[in-house]
């Protein structure tokens, strides 16, 4: 991109005239944007009061949109923030996250949604929608505050207790017959518990070789079949988090043919790693769910690919140091990966032909926007739209260094890696929060 950002800052007027972008990889045509919107497409556009921007070589997106992101605040800000999180989402590419609930206290009432929707605002470098909490506490004991969140500032239409299952049956079908008032969706963490008690990493021969203890497919592939049929019983939607497994992909695969309204998200991580990096004990590759099989991988690959699995989220869970920085039995699980999560995607999907580029607009920005009832995110690059843009240059090369992240989280399990593709820039509703690869300003009137 020829426009020096500071200088873009300068002149930002509101209007901004990108040049020969590539859409979805299938047009090349410029896009006018003027107060937010896109408001002109073709050839040879001009406008005089506009800033240049040559996109040439690059593929235009729809702002990504992430089902699955960890902002820890309020709570736990030393290990990431509202601010940083989503400077973060900018930089890969994102112009909406949705927060998981698991912050401290517990997003399971009204007032907790709406501070940090109130902090996505303030922040104005994406738009922040909150997940609320299924249960109390993440107790799995009671019903938290569903119908006060859906009601709230907040508009909350999503509902998880991610980082842990809601493993009482009945409770799950309550929760599915709360948000079907009023079209909200559950989004459960697939593991029943008793079958994963200290477990440390997949079950299979490399835990037996390493004397660790297996956290085994059936934990998450039971969870799934018994709520897929609970939905179909209900007739609600319920999501599945972080689906990993082989088995995995064939119950939903069996769901969706039954006609019951489940859908499903993979994990960056989940596409490319596997459990044989366990063997250097780096925690950095310690997650839940675990890193899985050669067989997997290919599994849930092939299950984006024929649509399956609809969406990518990234399960981004930044840690402090001292929480990854440490013994294998000690370490925290998880993984950051909202600004290496587009590289991935086209590494694992787009350079080996599974999808195309219209694709990735589907799983990482069209749908997921769709289930979470998200309205002005994930819609098509067309005149009269929202302008939340990402420009992502494909042939550029990235060796991933998570010193250089804008998220506080260190613990990338790509470091060292060479990724192809960069984002170049980021729209977020018509302002360039990102330009040429570096973080702008905040959007001045989203807050």
């Amino acid at each position: 991109m020829s426009q020096d950002p500071q200088q873009a800052t300068a002149v930002d007027t509101g209007s901004w005239l990108v040049r020969q972008a590539n859409v979805l990889g299938e047009t090349v045509t410029d896009l006018l944007i003027v107060d937010g919107v896109i408001t002109q497409m073709g050839t040879e556009l001009s406008d005089e009061n506009a800033t240049v921007i040559d996109a040439s070589h690059q593929i235009a997106l729809p702002g990504l949109v992430d089902i699955h992101t960890h902002l820890r605040e309020p709570g736990r800000e030393d290990a990431e923030t509202v601010e940083t999180g989503t400077r973060a989402a900018a930089k890969g590419g994102y112009t909406a996250v949705f927060a998981m609930a698991n912050s401290n206290p517990v997003a399971d009432t009204a007032g907790v949604v709406e501070q940090v929707w109130g902090l996505g605002r303030a922040a104005g470098w994406t738009q922040v929608q909150p997940i609320g909490a299924v249960t109390v506490g993440l107790e799995g004991k009671n019903l938290s505050e569903i119908g006060a969140m859906a009601e709230s500032r907040a508009q909350v239409r999503v509902f998880s207790d991610d980082g842990k299952c809601v493993h009482d049956p009945l409770l799950m079908r309550r929760a599915l017959e709360y948000v079907k008032t009023f079209d909200g969706v559950v989004a459960q963490h697939a593991q029943e518990p008793r079958l994963t008690e200290d477990a440390q990493m997949n079950e299979g021969s490399v835990s037996a070789d390493l004397g660790l203890a297996g956290w085994p497919a059936v934990a998450e592939e039971s969870i799934i079949a018994r709520d897929v049929l609970l939905a179909q019983h209900v007739g609600s939607r319920v999501h599945i988090c972080h689906l990993s497994t082989k088995g995995s992909v064939e119950l939903v695969r069996w769901a969706k043919q039954r006609g019951i309204d489940v859908t499903a998200e993979v994990t960056p991580h989940h596409l490319l790693l596997t459990d044989e990096l366990v063997r250097t004990f780096d925690p950095v590759f310690k997650v839940n769910p675990p890193l899985r099989t050669d067989e997997d991988v290919a599994a849930v690959r092939a299950a984006v690919a024929d649509g399956t699995i609809d969406v990518v989220g990234t399960d981004h869970a930044p840690h402090p140091r001292e929480d990854k920085e440490c013994e294998w039995s000690c370490a925290a699980m998880g993984m950051t990966g909202l600004e290496t999560a587009l590289s991935v995607v086209h590494h694992t999907l787009v350079e080996t032909g599974a999808i195309s580029w219209r694709d990735v607009a589907r799983i990482m920005s069209q749908t997921p926007a769709q289930i979470g009832r998200l309205e002005g995110q994930g819609r098509p690059l067309e005149v009269g739209e929202p302008a939340n843009i990402v420009l992502f240059d494909p042939a550029a090369v990235t060796t991933v260094d998570p010193e250089k992240h804008a998220s506080k989280g260190r613990n990338s399990p790509y470091k060292g890696l060479t990724l192809p593709g960069s984002v170049r820039a980021t729209f977020f509703k018509g302002h360039p929060v990102v330009l040429d690869g570096e973080l702008m300003r905040p959007h001045p009137a989203a807050r």
